[in-house]
């Protein structure tokens, strides 16, 4: 008679292990744009994403491209709308993925925690060395 209860003490235990949400609109450490972050749209299944879909301070250029990206083929397009952010899924305790940094056209792995204050820790890493950023949510 206790294995009725079994499978719903499970769906408990795995939703205790959810990480905090990270979607929304936040502001990047330099404070120069907002990554807007959900859910990846067609073909992403249950991972997240984020795009750059402001700018806080005029570009240097009007209309700034993704000029520094490895693929010439690439090179062209918009860096508003860009992808910054792919591939994250809830690990537990924090979310997973790959980030993408513009300005270097170099792309990491990263790890996306929330902060007790409700600001985002976002770190990208190569091996075992992350460098961690601080973002916060957009008014």
């Amino acid at each position: 008679m206790r294995f009725p209860l079994l499978p719903g003490m499970l769906f408990l235990a795995s939703a205790a292990q959810a990480a905090p949400p990270i979607a929304g609109r936040w502001v990047t450490q330099e404070g120069d744009s907002i990554v807007t972050i959900g859910p990846c749209g067609s073909g992403g299944g249950d991972q997240t994403c984020g795009r750059i879909t402001t700018f806080l301070r005029r570009p240097d250029t009007p209309n700034p491209t993704d000029r520094n990206n490895p693929d010439p083929a690439l090179r062209r397009r918009p860096v508003l709308g860009l992808a910054v952010l792919t591939g994250f899924t809830d690990q537990g305790k924090d979310w997973r993925g790959r980030i993408y940094d513009p300005r270097s056209g170099k792309s990491y792995k990263s790890i996306l925690s929330r902060n007790p204050d409700g600001t985002l820790k976002v770190q990208g890493c190569i091996a075992f060395i992350c460098r961690t950023q601080t973002w916060r949510p957009a008014r």
